[in-house]
């Protein structure tokens, strides 16, 4: 499992709506979690976004009044990290062929540019269709709702997947600022939409496909991903 690679492919949207609406970008504790432990697992990681350049991170996961996630501490502590973060290649250099896993953290900025990928849409393709190891987590999924089979059916259709739930939108009071809920988006496509309580850790596997509801699952997902490394590791 040591010589795993792993491609995380990151948001570039860093606004709301226009330029003088909220920031927002990738929450952080949803990338650094994942990437640390994966990491500290010894595993190859590289960090992509949209459009290369700076990680952009939504302001309110960096911790201010509220207790950030351990992960985040690190990251705050981390400068080789955060210089790595401050310069990532664009999801353009992305070769699946290339990797194992390919993990898509959340944050409300995926909500807007994962969707219009195009890019990102053919490697959520190709990593399925070649059984890599694909796994979102909160927002993260919606980088999979354009992904399609050879007969243009929607590669969620009868799976399993969960995701940031209607409700979890409601209390960040963000339901009429996303594009699409994305409970609702899921459950459209065909896809087996499951939940746990709001904002506990939650997170599900169906075969190589590993999907997580909020924030507080980025573990719960990073223990699926390093489950099933283990066993193809076990399998040879």
């Amino acid at each position: 499992m040591s010589s795993a690679k792993v491609a995380i492919i990151v948001t570039s949207h860093t606004q709301m709506g226009g330029p003088d609406t909220d920031p927002t970008g990738v929450w952080l504790e949803e990338l650094t979690t994942p990437y640390y432990a994966m990491t500290d697992a010894g595993l190859d990681v590289t960090v992509f976004t949209i459009a290369g350049g700076e990680v952009p991170v939504d302001p309110r996961s960096i911790g201010g009044d509220d207790e950030p996630a351990a992960s985040v501490k690190r990251y705050r502590d981390d400068d080789a990290v955060q210089a790595l973060f401050h310069n990532t290649p664009s999801v353009e250099a992305v070769d699946v062929a290339k990797y194992d896993v390919v993990f898509l953290p959340g944050g409300h900025g995926t909500m807007f540019d994962y969707p219009k990928s195009e890019t990102l849409k053919k490697i959520v393709e190709r990593t399925i269709a070649t059984d890599k190891i694909m796994a979102a987590v909160c927002h993260g999924p919606a980088g999979l709702v354009t992904a399609t089979d050879s007969n243009g059916q929607s590669l969620l259709k009868g799976r399993r997947v969960a995701g940031f739930t209607n409700s979890e939108e409601d209390g960040v009071g963000l339901s009429e600022t996303v594009p699409f809920l994305l409970e609702d988006r899921l459950k459209a496509l065909g896809a087996n939409y499951v939940s746990g309580p709001d904002w506990a850790p939650f997170a599900v596997r169906d075969a190589s496909l590993i999907t997580g509801q909020n924030p507080a699952s980025a573990t719960a997902v990073t223990d699926l991903i390093l489950e099933v490394l283990e066993e193809r590791s076990a399998k040879g």
